[in-house]
């Protein structure tokens, strides 16, 4: 490994740091990038010291430890030694905060991204999201279960298709 020398002069640019972060995958959902998912929340030099503030996606995410090693890992291969990571819980992480980019590779891969002005994101969290199939985009679906693979997603199935397919709950 090379170390990169963190003086003013030569050491990376925030774009840049924000490139390598957007390389690294969810370790749940290996489709979109943390940068796309929105929990980076930024990257600042203070002094030699890079810090790189993360919120995850709740306070009890069980991936949250291996999405510190995956980001401190990244950054190491990369040179950069004297990193810190800042976890911000304030405010809290949001689905809106997933990028376009990160919703058109959640829906490609097979997964409905968050409806927004559902749940806790607007409409009371009783009210039943009109969530399109991310397999032939019919809006005829229906959850089965409010609990999927991950904390984070539901069962739903395709009235037109037939497919089932996991939704990004709105937070």
């Amino acid at each position: 490994m090379v170390s990169v020398m963190v003086d003013v002069e030569t050491r990376p640019s925030e774009a840049q740091i924000w490139a390598w972060l957007d390389e690294v995958p969810d370790p749940e959902i290996p489709v979109i990038s943390l940068v796309d998912l929105g929990i980076i929340r930024d990257v600042a030099w203070a002094g030699e010291t890079l810090e790189v503030t993360v919120t995850p996606t709740y306070s009890g995410c069980p991936a949250t430890t291996v999405i510190n090693f995956d980001i401190l890992a990244a950054l190491h291969e990369r040179g950069l030694e004297k990193v810190e990571l800042k976890r911000q819980l304030s405010p809290a992480w949001t689905t809106a905060w997933i990028s376009q980019k990160g919703r058109e590779k959640l829906r490609d891969f097979g997964i409905a991204p968050p409806v927004e002005g559902t749940a806790t994101c607007g409409i009371g969290a009783l009210e039943t999201p009109e969530v399109a199939c991310p397999h032939c985009a019919s809006k005829s679906t229906r959850r089965v279960s409010q609990f999927g693979s991950t904390p984070c997603k539901a069962n739903w199935v395709c009235n037109d298709c037939g497919e089932p397919f996991d939704y990004f709950k709105c937070i």
